[in-house]
């Protein structure tokens, strides 16, 4: 019984030992392989890195009537500023925010010229349109983002829009 438990350790030793010796070649292996991986590339080239900046510039936006201090930092910095003023009337909104998907079909937007798509929904009246564009919609056909997604507008202005719609294709 005494050899038999002799045998069956040296036999696990053994065992163990390859094991170990294999798990130090697979991670020396593994080193090996992320050491020549991890290079750093260092670019030289001021008009490539120029470049490159002038192609990630991130755009900010300005909203009339808020605080855009920080915004004029940033311009000073080189960031991109787009102004974005709040349309006062009706039109106004149709061709800042309603004809970027009105005016081409996106999104299964009716377009603004087709007279049968609106047929069917003034048919179900304006206080159901003023609804769906204050609040959004998700249609068999497509979805309308709420206020044409610019959270900004006011409730007034976006029934001016609606009503504008309405009118141009009547």
């Amino acid at each position: 019984m005494e050899s038999q438990d002799v045998k069956f350790f040296n036999t696990f030793s053994y065992v163990i030992s390859i094991l170990f010796v294999v798990a130090i070649l697979l991670f020396t292996v593994a080193w090996q392989v992320g050491k020549n991986t991890q290079s750093t590339y260092k670019f030289s080239d001021q008009e490539y890195i120029k470049q490159v900046e002038s192609n990630l510039a991130i755009a900010r936006v300005a909203v009339s009537g808020q605080d855009n201090s920080l915004l004029a930092i940033e311009a000073a910095e080189g960031a991109v500023i787009v102004a974005l003023e709040i349309p006062s009337d009706g039109i106004g909104v149709y061709e800042q925010v309603c004809a970027a998907c009105h005016l081409n079909g996106l999104a299964g937007a009716p377009r603004s010229d087709d007279k049968a798509a609106w047929a069917v929904r003034i048919a179900q009246g304006k206080e159901t349109l003023y609804k769906h564009a204050i609040e959004g919609y998700q249609g068999q056909q497509g979805v309308m983002p709420a206020r044409g997604g610019r959270s900004d507008l006011s409730d007034d202005l976006v029934k001016a829009a609606v009503d504008y719609m309405v009118d141009k294709s009547s």
